[in-house]
């Protein structure tokens, strides 16, 4: 297997992408097969998170220039870059023994042309369901068209759920028979036993007894406007009278892992919706910490115009937290019963299902058991890796008789 790691190198950069590497090689790792070896990129310079997988036999790891530093431009770069690596970690599995080689693209970034059979997993269609807020400088544009070239002439096309199939065939023009529908499962710590956690990490960050958590990321897949239109109308409706009186109306929303940046122009937001004071931040928090503050918090809120993965949605089940969430991509599938879902850009219903989960507590906890029973049957990334396997075997037979 090629893999290119650099994601790794750089989490806060694609951080879905990082997690997906981190946890399917790191279940590659815990079950290794006798008969499988694999050639990483990296990017030079950075520490080398693979080294501590002593599972993996690593035939080979190729050093790449930094290529991120071109911006957009690194899109087109890089499919040209990746081929003469792969080329060269191909060659070198074969002369170590193996019957072959097969490159797993994650993100769509994969070698033009380079003889070896391609496998893409794709946890993002914004590029596609978005053009214009992505693809406004011709490097964009230009890169944009060789990834969905490359993605297009892949053996196999992974994606999570079957929307998000569906929307990948018509946006990219994908045929039906090259795709593959691998959902994701949640990290080790997202389980019902994070909740013995939750009141330790809401001390210690200094939350309220109630709270709603929005655990995803802040670009453009977001709709956060929209969460902050409905919290001005949920204040402009006034308390609702079955509330108790020590609780806090309206809904206050807890924000994780904004940057400086991301804060500011947050707060400007809300500011402008007049619900400032509504909002709470944390920091960044690694897995164990954000389990505990997802399990902690009333509903998980996720507010969305585009989410090929679901893995926030996914984490928040695991934890046996309702999610509140818009009805696009993989997430109507990850939440199932076990939350709301509304229509993206609808303030008026993210109002009322904020509200309802807010002050109903039967419903809230017939919700609770929803997830929570899932979530006693999880699917692990353990069951990911040997789906993923199959796929890499199927594209390998298949190469080899041709």
């Amino acid at each position: 297997m090629v893999l290119d790691v650099r994601p790794l190198q750089e989490a806060e950069r694609a951080p879905t992408t990082a997690i997906y590497l981190s946890e399917l090689l790191a279940a590659f790792s815990h079950e290794p097969l006798p008969s499988e070896s694999f050639a990483l990129m990296l990017q030079a310079g950075l520490d080398d998170p693979t080294e501590s997988l002593t599972g993996l036999h690593v035939v080979g790891r190729r050093l790449l220039p930094p290529t991120r530093l071109l911006r957009s431009a690194s899109m087109t770069v890089d499919p040209f870059l990746l081929r003469g690596a792969s080329l060269g970690a191909g060659w070198r599995a074969e002369r170590d023994g193996a019957a072959g080689a097969v490159y797993h693209a994650v993100g769509g970034v994969a070698p033009l042309a380079s003889g070896l059979p391609v496998v893409v997993t794709l946890l993002d269609l914004a590029p596609w369901e978005r053009p214009g807020l992505y693809l406004r400088s011709p490097a964009a544009r230009f890169g944009h068209r060789l990834r969905t070239r490359i993605v297009r002439d892949a053996a196999a096309v992974i994606v999570t759920s079957e929307a998000v199939a569906r929307t990948a065939r018509v946006l990219l023009r994908l045929r039906r028979g090259r795709l593959r529908v691998v959902p994701l499962a949640a990290r080790s710590s997202f389980t019902p036993a994070a909740r013995e956690l939750a009141g330790a990490e809401t001390r210690k960050l200094g939350l309220p007894e109630r709270y709603v958590v929005y655990p995803g990321r802040f670009d453009a897949r977001q709709d956060l406007v929209t969460l902050f239109t409905a919290l001005r109308q949920l204040d402009a409706a006034g308390r609702p009278s079955n509330l108790a009186t020590d609780l806090p109306w309206p809904p206050r929303v807890l924000l994780v892992g904004a940057s400086p940046a991301d804060r500011a122009a947050l707060a400007r937001a809300a500011a402008r919706q007049g619900v400032g004071e509504l909002l709470l931040y944390a920091p960044s928090l690694e897995p164990r910490r954000l389990a505990g503050v997802v399990a902690g918090a009333r509903a998980a809120v996720l507010p969305v115009v585009s989410d090929a993965s679901a893995l926030p949605a996914i984490e928040a089940v695991g934890a046996g937290t309702p999610v509140i969430a818009s009805a696009v991509g993989a997430l109507p599938d990850a939440v199932g019963a076990a939350g709301i879902l509304v229509e993206p850009h609808d303030p008026d219903r993210l109002a009322s299902a904020l509200g309802t989960l807010w002050t109903d507590d039967a419903l809230h906890a017939r919700l609770v058991t929803l997830a929570q029973g899932r979530a006693r049957h999880p699917r692990t990334w353990a069951d990911v890796a040997a789906e993923t396997r199959r796929v890499y075997a199927e594209v390998a037979i298949a190469a080899a008789a041709r």
